[in-house]
């Protein structure tokens, strides 16, 4: 797991659109995949030009793990969780298994930079992350949506993180954008299945990857009710509105022959 050049720009983004680092927790102990002079090149471009000193072998110096720059943007603790010790994170956890209380509401920010997809039980990783999260503080994602198959148990979907995201589970995505992985790549924000009534869908060349911003905003128990797909919700209500009327109709047809035929009076309901 690493944050290359499009992951580190994401990092400072949020942190320009107003995420608080303060308290973060990284699934996955996220390294910084990028050269020092490209490091330089996006700090500048977010006004961060002599903020901080980014010396030859600096990346190095840190083992090439990410906490140096999330200290720069405002990480006073940072704690980071994997299954196994082999990148010497601070916690070790099976995000398959629910997290224990004491680690309930207790991060500003929780960041996956691209290890749910190697979560078989992706349902209880991701619930996981959401009860660690303190009202107000915030989920970042960067995870593959196309053209990854192999890459990972699993490639995920808009309508997957706009579902998961929702008010019912105490949350609201803030934003979501989509890339193709490569560098310099352009950005395009994602809009809610839901909202524009239709499938967000694509077919290309290039591996794709959807950057997710989710604010929690109350503590709600999550996944009380289970996501359904949103066109498929639209489907079944629009259904049940036709039967509804169906229903309606037929039964004034019904009290208009009962008023003509039968000898005594019937309340309809």
């Amino acid at each position: 797991m690493g944050l290359d050049l499009n992951g580190v720009r994401f990092i400072l983004y949020a942190q320009k659109i107003g995420v608080n680092f303060e308290n973060t927790a990284m699934i996955g102990r996220q390294a910084l995949d990028l050269t020092e002079y490209e490091l330089r090149q996006i700090l500048k471009s977010y006004g961060h030009f002599g903020k901080i000193n980014i010396p030859e072998g600096f990346i190095k110096k840190n083992n090439r793990y990410a906490e140096s720059l999330l200290n720069f943007i405002g990480a006073k603790s940072i704690h980071s969780y994997d299954v196994s010790p082999y990148e010497g994170a601070t916690h070790l956890h099976d995000m398959n298994m629910e997290i224990s209380k004491d680690l309930t509401d207790k991060y500003t920010t929780v960041l996956d930079g691209g290890s749910l997809e190697h979560v078989f039980n992706f349902p209880v990783a991701i619930k996981n992350c959401m009860e660690m999260i303190k009202v107000g503080g915030h989920f970042l994602g960067i995870t593959p949506a196309n053209n990854f198959m192999g890459h990972g148990f699993y490639q995920f979907s808009p309508e997957l993180y706009y579902s998961v995201f929702s008010r019912d589970n105490g949350f609201e995505l803030v934003r979501m954008i989509a890339y193709e992985d490569k560098p310099g790549a352009k950005w395009y924000l994602v809009r809610d299945p839901k909202e524009v009534k239709s499938r967000i869908q694509t077919i290309n060349n290039h591996p794709i990857y959807l950057l997710v911003i989710a604010k929690k905003i109350l503590n709600v128990p999550i996944f009380k009710s289970t996501p359904q797909q949103s066109d498929y919700i639209a489907e079944w209500e629009a259904s049940d509105n036709k039967s509804e009327t169906k229903r309606i109709l037929d039964k004034s047809l019904l009290a208009d022959w009962a008023k003509r035929n039968l000898p005594f009076p019937i309340i309809f309901f």
